[in-house]
C-alpha cells in the first residue's frame, strides 16, 4: 500500500512539475519568460516527487534491514531537492541576477543548479535502492591479499 501510494504522490508531482516547466502542454502558458508562479511551481511539483520516491524506495526494503549506503541516498535526495530549491528561488532569496524588487527571471545558472540537483537526487534514489542488499560491500570493496607463505627464519649463528 505505502508503495503505491509512494508512486501515486510522485506521479502527481510530475503532473505539477511539468505544469510548471512546460505550460503550454496544458493550454495555460501565459508568459514568454518562466516567472516566479511557474518556478514556484515546478520546484513544488519536484519536491512531491522527491518525496513520493522516498515513500517507494522505503517500502521497497519491506522489513529488512537498511544499509548505510541506503541511509546516505535518503539524505542525498533531500540534499538534492535543497539544491535545486535554492538555486531555482535565487532571486527571491536576493542571490540571483535579478535580485528583488526587479521581476524574478529563471536564468541559465538557475537551470544548471536545478539541473544539479535533481542529479543529487537521481543518485540518492539510485542509492536506496534494494539492489545494494545482494552485494556483500565488504568483500566487493575489500584489498585483495596475496597470501604468502611463511618465511623460513634464517639463524644468524650459522
Amino acid at each position: 500500500m505505502r508503495k503505491r501510494t509512494g508512486i501515486g504522490i510522485a506521479l502527481l508531482g510530475l503532473l505539477i512539475f511539468l505544469l510548471g516547466a512546460r505550460p503550454e502542454l496544458f493550454g495555460v502558458d501565459r508568459s514568454p519568460v518562466i516567472g516566479f508562479i511557474q518556478i514556484e511551481v515546478f520546484l513544488a511539483g519536484l519536491g512531491l516527487i522527491g518525496l513520493g520516491g522516498y515513500f517507494a524506495m522505503e517500502s521497497m526494503w519491506r522489513q529488512r534491514p537498511k544499509l548505510v549506503v541506503t541511509e546516505l541516498g535518503a539524505r542525498l535526495v533531500g540534499t538534492g531537492y535543497v539544491i535545486a530549491l535554492a538555486s531555482g528561488m535565487a532571486d527571491v532569496f536576493g542571490l540571483g541576477t535579478r535580485p528583488l524588487p526587479s521581476v524574478p527571471f529563471f536564468g541559465y545558472w538557475q537551470g544548471f543548479g536545478v539541473l544539479a540537483g535533481q542529479i543529487v537526487m537521481i543518485i540518492g534514489f539510485v542509492m536506496m535502492s534494494p539492489f545494494w542488499a545482494g552485494f556483500d560491500l565488504k568483500k566487493l570493496f575489500a584489498r585483495r591479499r596475496k597470501k604468502q607463505s611463511p618465511k623460513k627464519k634464517k639463524s644468524l649463528l650459522k
